[in-house]
């Protein structure tokens, strides 16, 4: 998949400006608020920290942006839950440490515009939840040489 520079700067900077006015969003599963902090954009656009993402991996995140809310304001069902003490970046006495703290990831997959998407939630020991990917729903396959593949799926339910 090609995308040219311009289209790219474009979808990102509406994806942006869309962004900052979300704020935060009621969902049903959780009876509370997801709040769509910078921790969310970031990661969209970075796979960790100060480490950006490839520009096709970011466009196909930042496309389907503008779908997030919608989708955590539908979500009923939990489709898949990891919990992991991870590192995370902490902001303390003034300055940013990485320190091992409990993670709690929620996972909902939903079909909007004939688009079949996966919302993550992320919540850190001791915060708040928060809006933390969004993608589309893949599988992962082997290649003839056995590498991982990526494999974006649509249309016949029965061979997926």
């Amino acid at each position: 998949m090609e995308i040219s520079f311009e289209k790219f700067t474009k979808i990102k900077s509406d994806a942006e400006s869309f962004y900052k006015t979300i704020g935060e969003v009621h969902c049903p599963y959780f009876n509370e608020r997801i709040t769509f902090n910078s921790k969310g954009l970031d990661h969209i656009k970075f796979k960790e920290w100060n480490k950006t993402r490839l520009i096709k991996d970011q466009y196909l995140r930042l496309k389907f942006l503008c779908l997030s809310p919608e989708i955590i304001k539908k979500s009923h069902t939990l489709q898949e839950f990891r919990e992991s003490n991870n590192f995370e970046r902490q902001k303390i006495n003034s300055r940013w440490e990485r320190r091992i703290i409990t993670v709690k990831y929620y996972a909902f997959v939903a079909i909007l515009n004939n688009i079949r998407l996966k919302i993550i939630i992320k919540e850190i020991e001791g915060g708040k939840k928060f809006f933390w990917s969004i993608y589309p729903y893949w599988k992962q396959r082997r290649n003839y040489d056995g590498r991982i593949k990526k494999a974006l799926y649509e249309g016949d339910l029965e061979t997926q």
